[in-house]
């Protein structure tokens, strides 16, 4: 791990030496002695060895460069020491099915979803958080975790295309769900269900209540629309067609909140729908925010040692060699040569 002591030098200096650089290659076809006659420069410049020249030039950019970086005050963790968080273990479980595709929220069910979602890992301070996609099937996709970005660069990648199994397993979600979290302080425990609500098992109430009875929370999430969308299927080019029955009928997938409202109330949770309007994530947050936390521990970098010497003493040796450095052409003239002179 490493930070700078004077970060604000190299926000300064690096621009003026990348213009520097910019300058120095749009004029390296400059001529040196432009103004001489040409016979006159090219003796005057018979001995210079052109190569050698330019090697000049790039070790006085990587002094120049080491040093700007020296300046800034680097600075190398050097002990790991345990860190105590209040938090809790927050498990996501996301449909990924393909009635998520539905585009009666913008830009679709899955896409909102996952925006308010990285938007509730955003506001997060200690806890752990886990992410599990399932469709006809459920899976755990991030373990538990308090590295935050890594969450939001995982939660990006979800998509409908995922599980190919397709369907909405509930109960299945929970399962999963439920199975992330160890055995110790089932209190400080929360699990998040995601979906559009269409159940196809039917066990989800009853896991939700063998959770609650454990000390955990469930809450739920609707996405959609009371009203419904029709559910696009997508190819590479867009989508292509819509889904339809057996005897070839369009369907409509339509939000089913009463199942999630008895989820929710079974788990002791809340429920809440995100639609078109801002930050629906908040009631959720709230919610986890009043909870009692427990103390996480984990590790951080506590010790940092200055590490400019290093760099400022591997400018100066450049800076040595970059001048010692001849620019003369190396050739040995035979005794007749020498003569003729």
């Amino acid at each position: 791990m490493i930070e700078f002591r004077y970060p604000f030098i190299l926000y300064i200096y690096l621009p003026f030496l990348f213009i520097w650089v910019m300058l120095t290659i749009k004029n390296r076809k400059n001529k040196l002695l432009i103004n001489i006659d040409s016979d006159l420069r090219e003796k005057l410049l018979i001995n210079i060895d052109a190569n050698r020249y330019r090697w000049k030039q790039r070790l006085f950019f990587l002094s120049t460069l080491l040093l700007i970086f020296a300046s800034s005050g680097p600075q190398i963790g050097t002990r790991l020491a345990p860190l105590d968080r209040k938090g809790i273990d927050l498990v996501f479980a996301i449909d990924v099915s393909t009635s998520m595709n539905a585009e009666d929220i913008k830009p679709n069910r899955l896409g909102k979803a996952k925006f308010e979602i990285s938007q509730m890992i955003r506001q997060l301070k200690g806890d752990r958080v886990a992410l599990i996609v399932f469709a006809g099937s459920s899976h755990m996709y991030l373990p538990l975790t308090t590295d935050y970005e890594a969450a939001r660069l995982f939660l990006e990648q979800i998509d409908t295309n995922m599980i190919p199994t397709q369907g909405t397993a509930l109960s299945s979600a929970l399962e999963t769900g439920l199975s992330a979290f160890t055995e110790d302080d089932s209190k400080y425990k929360v699990l998040v269900l995601v979906t559009d609500g269409e159940d196809h098992e039917g066990k989800a109430i009853d896991l939700a209540s063998k959770a609650s009875d454990r000390g955990m929370i469930v809450h739920t999430v609707g996405v959609g629309s009371v009203s419904g969308s029709l559910i696009p299927i997508i190819d590479s080019n867009g989508i292509r067609d819509y889904k339809r029955d057996a005897t070839g009928k369009l369907v409509t997938s339509i939000l089913n909140e009463d199942i999630l409202n008895d989820i929710s109330d079974a788990g002791n949770g809340i429920y809440v729908r995100f639609d078109n309007r801002p930050a629906n994530f908040r009631s959720i947050i709230n919610a986890i925010d009043m909870m009692e936390k427990r103390t996480l521990k984990s590790h951080i970098y506590s010790e940092y040692e200055d590490r400019f010497q290093s760099f400022a003493f591997l400018s100066m040796g450049i800076m040595i060699i970059g001048i010692l450095l001849p620019t003369s052409k190396k050739y040995k003239n035979s005794k007749k040569d020498k003569f003729f002179e």
